[in-house]
């Protein structure tokens, strides 16, 4: 199960000298129209219809059986074997949960085939693809109180950042965040906002407006002892499709519903008060001449990324380098299905010279794979979560390990 209680895709791959990897899949609540399909089994006597036992056939009967016995060195050459056996773009007949999982499995068996740990072994995979990036620790980019779908309800936006200064080592990046986050915690319970914890770890507390997760987090910075703006920055990912219908947006800042220029004034203002880092999701999947608009008047300030604009999809994202919509990636292998894909995807946008966020999802697992994939591609930011609950911390942990490896190389 992942860290929501609902099923998921865990497989594991044995190489012929005896060693086993283990890797499982994680799972969207906030999912875009353009992302690859998972496979639910639909059955209402089984978790809500949420099961997986149909993609988890799919690995042991279809895939297993195509490719045993191939060398898994060759990610892309076994990736376009499982692409060709769903023969689906939106890989719905086998499962993106199905075929991200094996390819998953391909990756970590082709570090261990290879003698490398797993964030070498996607460096070397990475340069094979054109991405001429060096091995570094991304930033730590935290989310700490949860809204939106991730949230209790209260607030509309979906995650509020805080982003160490990326001049910061990891491991001081990563103290910055721990110290804050108990700070808000300890913030909350004075105002008496009622708080619990939401899927990403993050605070949920009922606050009045969404402007006031920001001044909760102003409180907390400074009592944590760091600087606003010179230690820590703030970020947004405003998941705007939560709350757009009908060609409006309705947020709880504004007595009535804005429309896409009125929405705009509302982030230019948000970023005056607040100097922001990164604004996500600004606008719905296919509002484009409202992104292209919000990156000529705020581009050159705040990092403009596009999570449910782009899905990590090839077509999306070179659409989005023609037409200047941002200037920079949310990665979710989950989105597109495979590894080698992502790959692809990282290379386009690099090329474009935007920045890369490889992020997880909301219903995570103990798997850490996605921390050796931000290393190994060179990754500016890191979005695990809040530092808080094992499916978030295991990642953090494991970008700790692999700096003190680095440091000692």
């Amino acid at each position: 199960m992942d860290s929501r209680g609902i099923p998921t895709v865990e497989g594991a791959l044995m190489l012929d000298n005896g060693s086993i990897v283990v890797s499982a899949v994680p799972g969207g609540t906030s999912t875009g129209d353009y992302e690859a399909k998972e496979l639910r089994d639909n059955d209402p006597n089984r978790f809500q219809g949420k099961g997986v036992l149909r993609a988890v056939e799919n690995v042991n009967k279809k895939i297993a059986p195509a490719l045993v016995g191939k060398d898994p060195s060759k990610l892309l050459e076994l990736d376009q074997e499982m692409i060709g056996l769903d023969g689906k773009k939106d890989k719905s007949n086998l499962g993106a949960n199905a075929i991200l999982d094996v390819s998953q499995l391909v990756t970590k068996a082709g570090a261990v085939a290879n003698g490398k740990s797993l964030y070498q072994w996607i460096y070397t995979l990475s340069q094979s693809f054109g991405i001429k990036r060096s091995l570094r620790l991304p930033t730590p980019l935290f989310n700490m109180i949860n809204g939106g779908l991730h949230g209790s309800g209260n607030l509309d936006f979906q995650e509020f950042h805080i982003i160490p200064a990326s001049s910061k080592s990891y491991n001081d990046g990563l103290r910055s965040g721990a110290e804050i986050y108990m700070s808000v915690g300890e913030n909350l319970k004075k105002k008496g906002a009622i708080h619990s914890v939401g899927d990403e770890g993050g605070y949920a507390p009922n606050l009045f407006t969404n402007s006031d997760a920001f001044e909760i987090y102003v409180e907390s910075i400074k009592s944590a002892g760091y600087a606003l703006g010179r230690d820590v920055f703030l970020g947004l990912d405003v998941a705007a499709n939560s709350f757009y219908q009908d060609g409006v947006y309705s947020i709880r800042d504004s007595t009535t519903p804005l429309d896409d220029t009125k929405l705009l004034e509302y982030y230019q203002n948000l970023n005056n008060q607040y100097n922001l880092a990164i604004l996500e999701d600004a606008f719905f999947e296919d509002g484009w001449e409202s992104w292209k608009n919000l990156t000529a008047s705020m581009g050159n300030q705040v990092i403009i990324v596009g999570d449910d604009l782009l899905a990590t999809n090839p077509e999306r994202v070179k659409k989005a380098i023609k037409e200047n919509a941002c200037n920079a990636i949310l990665v979710k292998p989950n989105q597109i299905g495979t590894i080698s894909e992502t790959l692809g995807v990282i290379k386009l946008a690099i090329d474009a010279s935007w920045r890369i966020i490889v992020s997880h999802r909301s219903g995570e697992t103990n798997d850490s794979f996605i921390a050796d994939f931000a290393v190994g591609v060179g990754a500016d930011y890191a979005k695990f979560g809040a530092p808080a609950r094992g499916e978030r911390v295991a990642k953090y942990n494991r970008l700790s390990t692999i700096y003190k490896e680095l440091e000692t190389s």
